[in-house]
């Protein structure tokens, strides 16, 4: 059955009519055009789908969309302010925790979760908060490294 859902996404409303069955990753990607949002595994496992809703970091492949109705969406398009990158945009790429990119933006949204909530993670903290995200490229001590250097004010 279709429906009309109304989200806000990156601070902007917006409205689509879908079937009850797609997924929130689905609606940015193909209904918003919004790519930045990867799609994996289609289960959860590996977070490059990871979207802030209301602030938390869920795996937009195990949201519905009309679950999402009338939330605040968040992705990686969201965070930059114009040509000025989030200070944990700027940490990822100073401190080299990107490689072929497909990760990142589910880390980056994860990473900022964790930040909004605990501004002073500790390394362990930072490892938790990142733990439904792989990465086959980096091995995760840039990750954390950028993630930290924003904790510490060092971006």
């Amino acid at each position: 059955m279709k429906q009309l859902i109304k989200l806000k996404i990156n601070g902007y409303p917006y409205e689509t009519v879908a079937d009850d069955r797609r997924t929130l990753v689905e609606i940015l990607r193909e209904n918003v055009g919004l790519t930045g949002t990867k799609k994996g595994c289609e289960e959860g496992e590996c977070g490059v789908c990871t979207v802030l809703m209301d602030g938390e970091a869920v795996a937009s492949c195990l949201v519905l969309a009309v679950e999402a109705q009338g939330k605040e969406i968040t992705t990686i398009e969201g965070l930059a302010q114009g040509d000025k990158l989030h200070p944990i945009q700027e940490a990822f790429v100073k401190y080299g925790a990107l490689q072929c990119g497909f990760c990142t933006s589910g880390m980056i949204l994860s990473a900022k979760a964790l930040l909004d909530k605990n501004p002073k993670p500790s390394k362990d903290e930072i490892k938790m908060a990142i733990a439904g995200n792989l990465c086959r490229c980096t091995g995760y001590i840039k990750i954390i490294e950028a993630i930290q250097a924003v904790a510490e004010g060092k971006v």
